[in-house]
C-alpha cells in the first residue's frame, strides 16, 4: 500500500510511514493511491460474514499486502472485539449504535485499531513514540483507553478548558501511566492548531519521535469504515435505498463511509449533519467553504470551525488529483454525493425530546442532530431507510440529556466508576512556544 499527500499526489509514502508520522511536512494529509474495490459476492453475501471478518475483508482489501494476513488478522481481533448493532426504530429509520466500546464512544473503533498498528510498526524501535492527540470530547477518551499501557509509546492528550462533559473530561485525565492531559485555555481548533504546529517544527521533530491520533492520521478512517459494512449487513434486507447520516465534527467518520462506498458498499446518499458549526453544509449549498471559529453546542465533539478531513473529501471528489475546485468540478460531485444540513441547540434538545417521546429511546445530543438532519431529508426522499450513527453514549451528556428528558440516564459502570477519581492535567495557554516548551522537558 502506498500513500501521498493531499497537497502533493506524486510523492508517497508506506503505510508505516504515513501511520507513525500522521502528518505529511507539507501539512496535507496522507491518502491511499488506491482504493481497492471488494469482491462482489462479498457484499451480496455480507449476512454470512460476522464483524471481524467484515473488518478483516475490508481492511485487507484496502490494505493490500502492507500487512501479513496473519498480523492484520490478530490485529483486528485485539481491535475490533465488540458490537455496533443497529436498532431499528420505524420502516425509515434505524440508530447505528457506536458506544460498545471500552469509551463509550465510536472513536473506539478507531482508537484501539490505530493502538494495535502502531504498536505493530513500532514494535523494532528504541525511541519512545509520542502521540499528540487534539479532542473535543470524544477522540481523548478513546485514545486514552486504546493506548493505556501500550509498550513504547505515551500519549498527550490536549482539550479546551471548559468545553467537554464532566465525565468526558474523567475519562481523558485519570487513567495516568503513559497518558497525559493538557488541559489548554481556547478551543478545540486552538488545540488542534498547536498540534499541526508540533508536526511541522522541524526542530521538535528531530528531538521527539511525534505522531497523531486524531482522524488526521489515516489509521484512525480504515477502521471507522468498517461499521458501514457492519450496519449495510443488518439493513441490507429491508430492500430500500440506504442512507447514511452522520453526525460530523471533524468530518473523519464521514470520510470512512466515503471510503466504504469507493470500496463498493451500495449507499445511495451521505447527510453530512452539524451543529451550529456548518461549514461544510454550508460549502456544500454555496460552493464557497468559509472556515471559522468554532461555537459552543450541547453537542460539543462537533465544535469544528476548519475540519481536517475537508482535505480528505476535496480530494476524493477532486477529478484531478490534488488540485481542488478544477473548473467548479469538486464541488459538483461533493454536493451529488452529500447533502448537508445545520441543526441549532434549541432544535437539539427537541430532537432528543420526540425520540423519548415516539420511539422510547434515548439519544445523544450528537445522534439527535443526525436524526433531525435525516428528517428533514426524507421530507423529500421518502421510499429510502436512514441510519443515523449514534456517536457516544447518552451518559457522556447526562446532565443535559437528563435536564431534556427529566428522565434518568443510566451510567454504565465503565463510565460511572471515573465520577470519584482525581483528575489530574496540565492547565496551559493556546500559545506554541510553551506547549513546545513543555514537551522539549518532558520527553
Amino acid at each position: 500500500m502506498q500513500l501521498y499527500s493531499t497537497k502533493n499526489a506524486s510523492a508517497f509514502v508506506s503505510l508505516k510511514e504515513a501511520v507513525l508520522k500522521g502528518l505529511p511536512d507539507d501539512n496535507g494529509l496522507f491518502m491511499p493511491s488506491k482504493i481497492s474495490q471488494l469482491d462482489k459476492d462479498f457484499i451480496q453475501n455480507i449476512e454470512q460474514y460476522s464483524f471481524q471478518d467484515i473488518a478483516f475483508e475490508v481492511s485487507k482489501t484496502l490494505l493490500n499486502d502492507a500487512i501479513p494476513e496473519n498480523d492484520l488478522k490478530e490485529i483486528i481481533l485485539n481491535a475490533i472485539n465488540f458490537p455496533a448493532p443497529v436498532v431499528k426504530l420505524d420502516d425509515s429509520i434505524s440508530i447505528l449504535e457506536l458506544f460498545h466500546g471500552p469509551s463509550l464512544a465510536f472513536k473506539d473503533f478507531g482508537a484501539r485499531f490505530m493502538a494495535q498498528l502502531m504498536s505493530y510498526f513500532n514494535r523494532d524501535e528504541s525511541k519512545e513514540l509520542v502521540i499528540l492527540v487534539a479532542t473535543s470530547g470524544d477522540t481523548g477518551g478513546a485514545v486514552a483507553a486504546g493506548f493505556h499501557k501500550t509498550p513504547g509509546i505515551k500519549v498527550v492528550i490536549l482539550y479546551p478548558s471548559g468545553k467537554v462533559s464532566h465525565l468526558q473530561e474523567k475519562q481523558l485525565t485519570t487513567l495516568g501511566h503513559n497518558i497525559t492531559a493538557l488541559e489548554i485555555d481556547g478551543t478545540f481548533d486552538d488545540c488542534q492548531a498547536l498540534v499541526k504546529k508540533a508536526f511541522l517544527d522541524k526542530e521538535l521533530t528531530s528531538q521527539i519521535r511525534l505522531s497523531s491520533a486524531n482522524s488526521i492520521n489515516i489509521a484512525r478512517l480504515i477502521p471507522q469504515s468498517f461499521y458501514y459494512f457492519e450496519a449495510y449487513k443488518q439493513v441490507k434486507h429491508l430492500d430500500k435505498s440506504i442512507v447514511f447520516c452522520v453526525p460530523s465534527g471533524n468530518f473523519g467518520n464521514l470520510t470512512a463511509g466515503v471510503l466504504a462506498q469507493k470500496m463498493g458498499l451500495p449507499i445511495h446518499q451521505f447527510i453530512a449533519a452539524t451543529n451550529t458549526n456548518d461549514v461544510v453544509p454550508e460549502y456544500l449549498a454555496s460552493g464557497t467553504y468559509n472556515p471559522k471559529p468554532s461555537v459552543r453546542t450541547i453537542s460539543n465533539a462537533m465544535d469544528v470551525g476548519n475540519p481536517s478531513n475537508f482535505a480528505r473529501m476535496i480530494d476524493i471528489y477532486s477529478e484531478i488529483k490534488g488540485i481542488p475546485n478544477q473548473n467548479g468540478s469538486t464541488w459538483n460531485n461533493m454536493k451529488e454525493a452529500i447533502i448537508g444540513y445545520g441543526i441549532n441547540d434549541s432544535a437539539t434538545k427537541e430532537g432528543i425530546k420526540e425520540v423519548f417521546d415516539t420511539y422510547k429511546y434515548i439519544i445523544d445530543p450528537h445522534g439527535s442532530v443526525g436524526y433531525l438532519a435525516l428528517k428533514e431529508y426524507q421530507k423529500t426522499n421518502p421510499n429510502t431507510h436512514g441510519v443515523v450513527l449514534e456517536t457516544a453514549h447518552p451518559s457522556k451528556f447526562i446532565d443535559d440529556v437528563e435536564a431534556i428528558l427529566s428522565q434518568k440516564v443510566d451510567i454504565p459502570e465503565r463510565l460511572a466508576s471515573l465520577a470519584d477519581k482525581k483528575k489530574e492535567a496540565h492547565f496551559m495557554t493556546k500559545d506554541y512556544n510553551p506547549f513546545k516548551e513543555w514537551l522539549q522537558n518532558n520527553f
